[in-house]
């Protein structure tokens, strides 16, 4: 139960007619479309809100960090009467539109989570880079937190001693493994000023635009942060929320759009660390329950199925794009990972996703020494993925045996199961298909599929036994 509000605060929200909305660290009060945000005076082990003088810094820090993103919302600050205690004044929005209660409709969909992806991108291209003086996102710095949560969880859930003591070792062996990534993310600007919070309920639909808020303003540890730490977040609520399909979508689409591959072999690592940071809070909350169902969340993550590589052929229009998609999103571990060749080999030339290259049926950056580079390119991120712990879906056309050949081997070498996912239609239906194409980074024309005819290699006899023709496939083990 929290205690009633001080006097000069139950003097404020009376005057306004005022719904309270009361959290450990805040006040809310609701009214006339807008909302007031008042920070209670606390003190504890990562927050000091002790002072007037530190809770008007930090409203107006809240403030300055928010408007980053969603200027909309954040009005300005407002002094409560004469009681030298200031609040954050906020435009109010539909809690519907909050994504935790779109996700719980059942109507969070692919498109969302495109749109998040493309906005955490932004949020974090323009945040500010930790230099490497700071303390920030240095290896040590990421591991004492992780550790710290078993410390606290082991008296709080004493039954789960054993479980605990394996994700604590398994935390310490794979922070031993990925150390060098995590100097090297932070020596490559990787450490930014995040958002920190970037949970489901932190995100809302505006003008069918998805804005966060209610960034982390009174921890700079926490907001700090590397920037695959900020996206694991987000994966770990949809998982919570039962939607491993969406989580990987979401974690695919932010890959396509950052490009940031660097961070793949990190993810679990900070993946598993958010899933503990809820079974701490759950502990602290003593829903001993919950927090073990964080801990199987938590182990899920850690222990992940024998990876895989699948590979997609078909000429342009038969379906890759599509297929991949699907077979990402029917992982039920989120555990899937895919490389579009069309994205990369514009990535490689500079260009985003959905720029137009104006090149030639085969020349510009559709040369057969742009197309080496791309493949060259696909395998060496694919094989990075697979050292990394994930299973992975190229979407490429693969026409040739010997593109074909190069993957199989490397999925060998990396003792990962692999697939031929075989795609295909009509000719007419192809042609339908490639002229009705819109908002995708494919650049394939009519005139590039006859041209593939002309130099595509069906499946082999003794690639038979790999592929996945759609029309009966089955999810590739």
């Amino acid at each position: 139960m929290f205690a009633p509000l001080p006097d000069w605060l139950e003097s404020f929200r009376a005057h306004l007619g005022a719904e309270v909305i009361e959290t450990h660290i805040s006040w809310l009060l609701l009214a006339d479309g807008c909302a007031w945000k008042l920070k209670k005076p606390l003190t504890l082990p990562f927050l000091d809100y002790g002072t007037q003088e530190k809770r008007h810094f930090f409203c107006e820090e809240e403030l300055r960090l928010n408007r980053r993103f969603a200027p909309e919302l954040y009005l300005g600050l407002e002094e409560i009467g004469n009681s030298g205690e200031w609040a954050v004044k906020m435009r109010r929005f539909p809690e519907s539109q909050r994504l935790d209660r779109v996700c719980a409709r059942g109507k969070l969909t692919p498109a969302h989570l495109s749109e998040l992806a493309r906005v955490i991108h932004a949020l974090h291209a323009g945040s500010a880079v930790a230099g490497p003086g700071s303390r920030f996102g240095e290896p040590e710095q990421v591991l004492t937190p992780a550790l710290d949560n078993f410390t606290e969880l082991r008296p709080l859930l004493p039954a789960e001693s054993s479980r605990l003591d394996r994700l604590a070792g398994w935390t310490q062996a794979e922070f031993s493994r990925i150390r060098s990534h995590l100097a090297a993310r932070k020596a490559a600007g990787r450490v930014r000023e995040c958002h920190g919070d970037l949970h489901l309920g932190n995100l809302v639909l505006l003008h069918g635009q998805v804005v966060p808020f209610d960034c982390i303003e009174f921890n700079e540890d926490f907001r700090w942060i590397d920037v695959a730490s900020e996206l694991a977040f987000t994966y770990v609520d949809l998982l919570d929320h039962r939607r491993p399909d969406l989580a990987a979508w979401l974690l695919n689409e932010w890959l396509a759009e950052s490009g940031d591959f660097e961070a793949v072999p990190v993810l679990r690592f900070y993946a598993v660390y958010k899933a503990m940071v809820r079974a701490k809070v759950a502990g602290l909350s003593g829903t001993a329950d919950v927090a073990a169902g964080y801990l199987d969340l938590a182990e899920s993550l850690a222990m992940p199925r024998p990876g895989r590589l699948v590979i997609t052929h078909g000429l342009s229009g038969s379906g890759k794009t599509t297929c991949s998609g699907e077979l990402l999103m029917a992982d039920p571990a989120a555990a899937t990972l895919r490389l579009r060749a069309d994205v990369e080999r514009k990535r490689l030339h500079g260009l985003p996703p959905l720029a137009r290259s104006r090149s030639d049926v085969a020349g510009g950056i559709y040369t057969r020494e742009a197309t080496v580079r791309t493949y060259a390119r696909l395998g060496e991120v694919a094989g990075l993925m697979l050292d990394a712990g994930w299973s992975v879906v190229v979407d490429a056309a693969f026409l040739k045996y010997a593109e074909r050949v190069n993957f199989h081997a490397l999925a060998g070498q990396r003792g990962a199961a692999f697939a031929i996912l075989a795609c295909s239609a009509p000719f007419d239906e192809l042609c339908r298909r490639l002229e009705t194409r819109r908002g995708d980074a494919s650049e394939a024309t009519v005139a590039v599929l006859e041209k593939q005819l002309d130099w595509v290699e069906p499946i082999t006899p003794d690639e038979q036994p790999f592929a996945i023709y759609p029309a009966q496939r089955k999810d590739p083990t």
